[in-house]
């Protein structure tokens, strides 16, 4: 097997990394360093949804698998690029949108929905994302998608009004995965995506690497 080209999906974690609001802010100090103590520790305070993350259906389900149990072919299978750039602020992605490019999704493909909206990481207007109408979700699930990520911070409103789509995608033990980026840059055919979660027992969602490999 030869990697032609792997992108990388995944915003920088550090203490300026955005995260939904309300959630635990990033805190990142050097616990032991080389100059004192001749190693090098750093103390991560995150949230389980900090940076380019999945969410595993307990987040949203309360007998939804956590984040250890989703199998993990939900995060390493091929992807779909479905462009729905030119979107305004808070603007809703609709079915007439997308529908000519899930026409022939077949099942277990990761759907990446590229907003453009990473441009926006370190600005408000980050906060102001496009987000994905229900009758999409309800579309490619019925089409045996499971797994769905976004390139902005939220796949629903940003005003936190309501959750159709989370609740959509974990009430069938799907896979929600927002904050990637670098959508833009998969430019070749069948992409394979790769996002792993950490092993995180009984949790609710995990930050991951995620990356797109071009293989032949």
């Amino acid at each position: 097997m030869n990697f032609k080209q792997i992108i990388d999906l995944s915003i920088p974690i550090n203490n300026e990394t955005p995260v939904y609001p309300g959630d635990p802010k990033p805190n990142i100090h050097p616990a032991a360093e080389l100059d004192k103590d001749g190693y090098q520790v750093t103390q991560l305070n995150i949230g389980s949804h900090t940076g380019t993350h999945v969410d595993a259906p307990f987040h949203f389900q309360k007998e939804g698998e956590r984040i250890d149990q989703s199998s993990l072919t939900k995060f390493m299978a091929p992807g779909l690029v479905i462009d729905v750039t030119g979107k305004a602020p808070a603007e809703q992605i609709t079915m007439d949108d997308v529908a000519d490019q899930i026409e022939s999704v077949v099942p277990g493909t990761i759907v990446l929905f590229h907003t453009g909206w990473a441009k926006h990481i370190g600005t408000e207007t980050y906060f102001e994302h496009p987000y994905l109408s229900v009758d999409i979700i309800n579309s490619l699930l019925d089409k045996g998608v499971t797994t769905f990520f976004i390139d902005a911070l939220n796949v629903d409103p940003p005003d936190g009004s309501a959750f159709p789509v989370h609740e959509a995608i974990t009430s069938e033990n799907g896979i929600i995965g927002e904050n990637f980026c670098n959508f833009d840059q998969i430019d070749f055919a069948n992409p394979l995506i790769i996002a792993l979660p950490l092993k995180l027992e009984g949790l609710d969602g995990s930050p991951v690497r995620a990356v797109a490999v071009e293989v032949e």
